[in-house]
């Protein structure tokens, strides 16, 4: 576990969903891996964050109050295109019919619920090890 949490120094993770208890469980456990994290309950509060400080990795929600995952994607790469390859996306809504073509479209990276840690954290270091120059 040390080499994940080598390479995860300093590596900010924008937490994003409106289930409270869930994004202060991802909170911790990527804090415990190395990770700096920041919460945002929705779209919309995660956007005022992204707009005032970089984030190496988006962890979003996509069924969320005020700004729904896709929207907040669509104004987040308006606002910083340079996050348009840094969104894991995660779901309890397998195959829904509003979000699935947006997923296919944008080939993101995403994860269904229940997610497991480790396919989290196994996102995350493929994602940020590609990110990297």
């Amino acid at each position: 576990m040390a080499k994940q949490a080598d390479s995860a120094a300093l590596k900010h993770v924008l937490v994003v969903d409106d289930n409270v208890d869930l994004a202060q469980t991802y909170q911790e456990l990527l804090e415990l891996h190395g990770y700096q994290v920041s919460i945002a309950h929705d779209g919309v509060q995660a956007l005022k964050l992204l707009t005032q400080s970089g984030v190496d990795a988006i962890v979003c929600d996509l069924s969320m109050p005020h700004l729904e995952g896709d929207m907040f994607h669509n104004a987040a790469i308006h606002v910083r295109p340079e996050v348009s390859d840094r969104f894991i996306f995660v779901t309890g809504h397998a195959g829904h019919p509003k979000f699935e073509p947006f997923l296919k479209h944008i080939n993101a990276r995403v994860l269904y619920k229940p997610i497991q840690v480790n396919d989290l954290l196994a996102a995350l270091q493929g994602m940020l090890g590609a990110n990297q120059k």
